[in-house]
């Protein structure tokens, strides 16, 4: 072994699990225990099981592992292993609740914000952030009394106000807490965490343990851990071995990184202000200075895994990350200086050309025996893409970054239950909830989704009313009461109250309704294990907090709760396939690593700033700033490329829009300079563009239905009428195929709901003979009967209330000149050439002279004069001729006057609601003349039966397309595949 610190470096191109196991057997293993007398101090579990999987391939035979000790990641939210944190310390406080502490945390900045506003669920998102800076500061271990040191009062001083006022409240609230640990006798995580590193940095240098422990892969620079590594690599059999630490960088552009917390003098600030902090050398960097190493006194690991990479692999990545100084050296590097054979750029469109052209990459690689290849991304949704491409051959592909519970079922469940709760059972989340998969699962289930199928058919449209009672209703007039009884049974407690309750008895009801929903299979699978954790621990650290939250919020604050909590796959999948985030990622290596989502924003993460404490306070504290981050994922993108074979992949745009190719990219084409079209990956790029690509199909035909002649026979609307000879396809569809089309669960009201609201309306406003004001009471309980979304309601409110008032002077200043409702809203029919002709006649008055008027209520404005005369728009006229023909009982009279009586604003003026006839009446130069308008409706009424009803012509798709008109049957005419090239009108 070498005198002073024994401290190591393996280069990327040697693949860093690998090449630590081959080095670690030839020199610690024993003939009969192997390993066993060695300990490794990794850096998380996920490295535990990558370290263990090289240590089985390198072996090949029986073999007795190290004990692996956990140092715990943070951003992993992972623990000590028992090694560090043992029985005998004792002495170190417990560690208390981080579920706990968030809650109230949330419950000190309420009391110190006592005048803020706000939601229980922004609340909560603060007190996290907050917490999270807490832990920041304790990593650093920066105490609370250095937040309010002369140098942070003077910085925070001189800024803005909101900076002032959030730091204050971040004060206060730490204040508050410090003081409920002290009279709980706990610490916070990372304070216990940096007191048992502390603890065992002690104790291993008083008394060295009798076997080698070894520290590797470990990069965190918090000064406690670093404290502890620099113990290590001086015990007897010890020693760190640090992942990709560039030994070749010249002294200049070393020190060129940065002072990296190694200021000149005591005074100085840690972090320089031209600190390289994104470059991938900067964060050891500042482990080696908070260890008190010197990068010269670091060693090379000289041995290799199975399939290491090139040496000059290694010089080509150390020149590519060089800092902005020393990069203007590129133009001098000679080609060997800047090879990176094996490294191929990918860039594909969109996302979902760039996740099937990665499945062809791993599919590629599989049809080499023993080939592994790895896909690396931060994008989870790139991941989960590529997962569904490679089902396509049968590839089963675990993403080990897991899944947000709220996407899994069992999470997906339970925040329905509490959005059922939170809105009072609002008809989508409501539907989504009782056709779950896990909603009884088991041999009743058939019989459960057909009530729900009616139910969920009867529930369609504008929502009718909040609550169970008007549900109960639904269900009566669907038919399946009986099965609404079991369904409210389970519903009913989550409804029970709006005050704010208990968080954990709201929790407690949640789990009550979800077990008598879906049994034990809520709880079953990894999702399902991963709720029940969740929910114990929230419900435990709630009842001990006394959280309150009312049950508005309570789908927000569970779902801001379980985003954080990932579901990660079991082992399983194909053996020679793995898909990691940026933290899974470490340590791993693959024959062929793809590393994918290469997009500024994405790799790297736009960096976040802190929200309570400003970034100059940060830097004098000497807290790392935000940019940290991207230097830890320029060093993933590092280590990743020292892989025998590498794909770097881009898209040119993801679903926002453009976007920026990663500025690890750039440096990398920029490096390349005239040899980047070599590196190019196309083919798989043009396979992702041909796999789905059939062969030319010829453009649809416009439909032309010819149904029989029994088929024809069909009763017609006045308003079928019209849709007939607009568009015949369109009638043949809705009257003759009977296809109704669906309005949208919880949908917002349509013109035609709006018109049925306008005739209720009046209806009752005629009927029950209100006095005149009685028409703004009568609309406003139809309009809160509609129960529609309150910001439509405020909107429309005003303008249906003028255009009723103009309605109503309307009527009045009629009926004084003896004009009188006969018929509000009746039906009425006639025979036509053996053919029924109905309608519905929204209002019939008799006038002084013994003649009646027609009149129809429109939302929007009514049909041109020229629709009319072209015989497009008869609706008045068909109605007229039912009426001449006596088809409304209790109506007399020849039909003499026809109006539309519209809530529109009128067409000139600020006035809302006013009259128009379609005919050429008064200073009217267009229109049919009166006396020719039930002639012309009669000849037009008779050649529409003649032509489809009584003839054999085709029922054309969209026989006067510039015609205005509904949309409901346009997929099913298939509109978009023929209109362009056929829709200019009838080709016949």
């Amino acid at each position: 072994m070498p005198e002073g610190p024994r401290i190591y470096t393996i280069a990327a191109h040697r693949g860093f699990a690998d090449a630590l196991v081959a080095g670690l057997i030839p020199r610690y293993a024993e003939p009969e225990f192997g390993l066993a007398r060695l300990t490794l101090l990794l850096p998380s579990r996920r490295t535990v099981r990558t370290v263990t999987e090289a240590f089985v391939r390198h072996a090949g035979e029986g073999l007795l592992l190290p004990r692996m000790a956990v140092v715990g990641d943070l951003d992993l939210d992972e623990t000590l292993g028992a090694l560090l944190d043992p029985l005998g310390a004792s002495e170190i406080p417990p560690a208390a609740d981080p579920t706990y502490r968030w809650l109230r945390l949330a419950a000190y900045l309420r009391e110190v914000e006592a005048e803020a506003s706000g939601s229980e669920a922004a609340l909560l998102r603060r007190a996290f952030e907050l917490g999270r800076t807490m832990d920041r500061l304790l990593v650093e271990q920066i105490a609370p009394i250095d937040l309010l040191s002369d140098r942070v009062i003077g910085i925070v001083g001189e800024l803005a106000r909101h900076w002032t006022d959030a730091t204050r409240v971040f004060l206060k609230v730490q204040q508050h807490w410090i003081r409920e640990l002290a009279e709980r006798g706990e610490v916070d995580a990372p304070e216990r965490r940096n007191r048992l590193f502390e603890h065992a940095a002690r104790r291993w240098r008083e008394a060295p343990p009798a076997g080698a422990i070894v520290a590797a892969g470990v990069t965190s620079a918090s000064p406690a851990l670093a404290r502890l590594l620099r113990v290590v690599c001086e015990l007897p059999q010890g020693a760190v071995i640090l992942p990709d630490l560039d030994l070749a960088l010249d002294p200049e552009t070393w020190d060129e990184i940065g002072i990296a917390g190694a200021p000149a003098s005591v005074d100085d600030p840690p972090f320089g202000p031209r600190d390289a902090v994104t470059h991938p050398q900067y964060h050891l960097k500042l482990l080696l200075n908070r260890m008190g190493i010197a990068r010269g006194e670091v060693m090379a690991w000289h041995r290799s895994g199975a399939s290491p990479a090139p040496p000059e692999r290694s010089r080509a990545i150390g020149n590519l990350f060089l800092p902005p100084v020393a990069s203007a050296r590129w133009v001098d590097l000679g080609a060997d200086q800047r090879r990176l054979s094996g490294v191929r750029l990918m860039e594909t469109a969109h996302p979902g050309e760039e996740a099937q052209a990665v499945a062809l990459l791993i599919r590629e690689a599989l049809e080499d025996e023993g080939r592994r290849v790895a896909l690396v991304t931060p994008d989870r949704g790139l991941a989960g893409r590529v997962v569904a491409h490679l089902a396509r051959w049968g590839i089963v592909a675990d993403d080990t970054a897991g899944r947000p519970l709220p996407q899994c079922a069992a999470g997906r469940l339970f925040l329905l239950l509490a959005e059922v709760a939170a809105e009072q059972a609002p008809p989508v989340p409501l539907v989504a909830l009782l056709s779950h998969p896990l909603a009884r699962a088991g041999e009743g289930r058939t019989k459960w989704l057909e009530a729900v199928r009616r139910f969920d058919r009867a529930l369609r449209g504008p929502r009718r009313g909040t609550g169970l009672g008007v549900l109960r209703g639904i269900a009566t007039d669907a038919r399946v009461a009986p099965w609404w009884d079991e369904a409210e049974a389970i519903l009913a407690p989550l409804l029970e109250g709006a005050a704010a309750a208990p968080l954990a008895d709201l929790l407690d009801r949640l789990v009550t309704a979800a077990e008598a929903l879906c049994g034990e299979a809520v709880w079953g699978g990894p999702d399902g294990r991963a709720l029940a954790a969740f929910v114990e621990d929230l419900r435990a650290a709630a009842r001990a907090a006394g959280t309150r939250v009312e049950p508005v919020e309570l789908h927000a604050v569970l779902r801001d709760a379980m985003d954080r909590v990932s579901v990660r796959p079991p082992w399983g999948g194909h053996p020679r396939v793995a898909i990691y985030g940026l933290l899974e990622a470490r340590m791993a290596r693959a024959d062929l690593m793809i590393c994918a989502g290469l997009a500024e924003g994405t790799w790297p993460a736009t960096p976040a700033q802190d929200s309570l404490l400003p970034p100059a306070v940060l830097r004098a504290l000497g807290v790392p700033g935000a940019d940290f981050r991207i230097g830890l994922a320029a060093h993933d993108l590092a280590a990743a490329l020292g892989a025998p074979q590498v794909v770097l992949s881009w898209a040119q745009r993801d679903e926002a829009g453009p976007v920026i190719p990663s500025r690890f990219v750039l440096r990398v084409r920029a490096m390349l300079g005239d040899q980047v079209e070599r590196h190019e990956e196309r083919t798989m790029v043009a396979l992702a563009r041909a796999i789905d690509d059939a062969a030319r199909v010829e453009p649809h035909p416009r439909p032309r239905p010819m149904p029989s002649a029994e088929q024809r026979r069909v009763e017609v609307s006045a308003t079928g009428l019209d849709r007939l000879r607009s568009d015949p396809y369109q009638f043949y569809a809705s009257a003759i195929l009977r296809l109704a089309p669906f309005d949208g669960l919880d949908a917002e009201p349509s013109p035609a709901w709006k018109g049925e609201l306008a005739h209720r309306i009046m209806q009752r406003w005629h009927e029950a003979k209100e006095p005149p004001e009685g028409l703004q009471a009568i609309a406003r309980e139809e309009l809160e009967d509609m129960s529609a979304h309150p910001l439509m309601r405020a909107l429309w409110w005003p303008r249906l209330a003028a255009a009723l008032d103009t309605f109503r002077d309307r009527v009045l200043a009629a009926k004084a000149e003896g004009r009188l409702p006969v018929a509000i809203e009746q039906w009425g029919s006639m025979e036509r050439s053996g053919v029924r002709i109905f309608a519905k006649a929204d209002r019939i008055d008799m006038l002084a002279d013994g003649t009646c008027a027609i009149v129809d209520y429109k939302t929007g404005h009514p049909p041109s004069k020229s629709q009319v005369a072209e015989g497009f728009s008869l609706q008045l006229g068909t109605i007229g001729l039912i009426a001449r023909a006596g088809g409304f009982e209790g109506v007399a009279g020849e039909p003499a006057a026809f109006e539309y009586w519209s809530l529109a604003k009128a067409r000139s003026g600020d006035v809302f609601g006013y009259v128009e006839t379609p005919l050429k009446v008064g200073r009217s130069k267009t229109g049919l003349e009166p006396e020719d308008f039930l002639p012309e409706a009669e000849r037009y009424l008779d050649e529409a039966l003649r032509r489809w009803i009584l003839g054999d012509e085709a029922f054309t798709a969209r026989l006067n397309p510039n015609l205005p008109g509904y949309a409901d049957y346009d997929q099913l005419m298939r509109l978009d595949e023929w209109f362009l090239t056929q829709g200019g009108g009838d080709p016949s």
